[in-house]
């Protein structure tokens, strides 16, 4: 029979071992949870890059005189000689073509005559007057006659001036029948030439005058917006490449071109030797961009009810955070994110289901592959 101290020691016994399995199985259970608690899942991230701020412009153009004279005769005839070639340096005052002025010296010659006999009416008619006067002093004629005789007088000197205009007018066009250069320049076009009959203002020679040189551009609407008056703009020479002038915007046109719907911009140069008319020039210059926006792909993107958002990566901690997002719009495989996105960011592209805050992920080893696409001037994202 056992003793009741054996019994009690036995019970004590058995109650320790139980409990120390009881711990034994707890602290296996709390390492199973730790260890699953540090699952470690890796993911597949993309890197949010900078946007482009600024997009660049660049326009060919031809280099030009600020002011070209388009010069014809004031008077029409035929051209008996033209005294200038493309390429001549002319001075103001200088000839560049006749015409035939056989019919407006002639035209002169009337008008001297017609001066000629009303200077004679003048005369015949101050004769009259003063007779009348005299006649009327003494009592012999009316008042009348000495009234008709200033009338007649009068009528004659206007005659005379008139006479003295049309003789002038005519001079003036036998004048009229050289054509002079008004201004220092090159002649950089010739319309007429010698035998052919130009009718008043018809252009004969063209004359670049001697000043500021400039650039002409055709600019599309969609980027008109980027010139205005005084911008300053890089201009440089395609036959010299070390030339680079900087140019400043001088005029733009108030409306497009009806064919091409293009604007043409005018870009003042500073004062070179080495740019000569008609060379071919480049300008450039910048213009801001639109909103920034980053495209990720379609499986980047969860929602969390209403709210859409995606997971991104701490990489000091490796673990994944939500970030709530504003998206602006869809394509095939892409969404665009218009807020919520920073260049940076390292955003979970694929397996977004798995995802929870503060999860422990796995970075590619690798060195990560970028490429980079910018899509309409917005969007500028790096893959890893």
């Amino acid at each position: 029979m056992v003793s009741p101290a054996k019994q009690i020691l036995k019970t004590s016994t058995l109650s320790a071992m139980l409990l120390a399995a009881a711990v034994g199985l707890s602290a296996c259970s709390e390492e199973k949870a730790e260890v699953t608690t540090e699952t470690v899942r890796p993911v597949k991230v993309l890197e949010v890059a900078a946007s482009q701020t600024h997009r660049a412009l660049d326009y060919s153009g031809s280099v030009q005189a600020r002011s070209e004279i388009a010069m014809g005769f004031r008077v029409n005839g035929k051209i008996t000689e033209r005294l200038v070639d493309i390429g001549d340096r002319v001075t103001a005052g200088d000839i560049l073509a006749r015409i035939d002025a056989t019919d407006y010296a002639l035209s002169v010659k009337s008008a001297e005559a017609s001066l000629a006999a009303s200077e004679r009416q003048v005369e015949t008619a101050d004769l009259a007057l003063r007779r009348a006067e005299q006649l009327f002093k003494r009592n012999v004629t009316p008042k009348s006659e000495v009234e008709q005789a200033q009338l007649s007088y009068n009528q004659a000197v206007s005659n005379r001036d008139a006479a003295r205009s049309t003789l002038d007018q005519a001079r003036n066009q036998v004048s009229y029948s050289e054509l002079r250069a008004d201004k220092n320049g090159i002649v950089t076009a010739v319309n007429a030439e010698a035998g052919q009959v130009v009718s008043t203002g018809s252009p004969v020679v063209t004359v670049a005058v001697d000043g500021e040189k400039e650039v002409e551009v055709a600019v599309p609407e969609a980027d008109i917006f980027a010139f205005k008056p005084g911008k300053v703009v890089d201009v440089s020479i395609w036959s010299n490449e070390g030339v680079k002038l900087s140019g400043t915007v001088r005029e733009v046109a108030g409306s497009a071109d009806s064919r091409s719907r293009t604007f043409a911009v005018r870009v003042r140069l500073p004062n070179d030797d080495r740019v000569l008319l008609g060379m071919t020039a480049s300008v450039s210059a910048s213009a801001e961009n639109g909103p920034s926006m980053v495209s990720v792909p379609l499986s980047a993107l969860a929602k969390e009810g209403e709210t859409n958002l995606v997971w991104t990566v701490d990489p000091a901690k490796a673990t994944v955070h939500a970030r709530p997002v504003t998206v602006a719009d869809f394509s095939n495989d892409d969404v665009r994110i218009a807020d919520g996105l920073k260049p940076g960011d390292l955003v979970v592209t694929a397996g977004t289901q798995f995802m929870r805050e503060d999860l422990k992920v796995k970075l590619p080893q690798s060195e990560p592959t970028k490429e980079a696409h910018v899509d309409d001037g917005h969007a500028v994202s790096l893959t890893r």
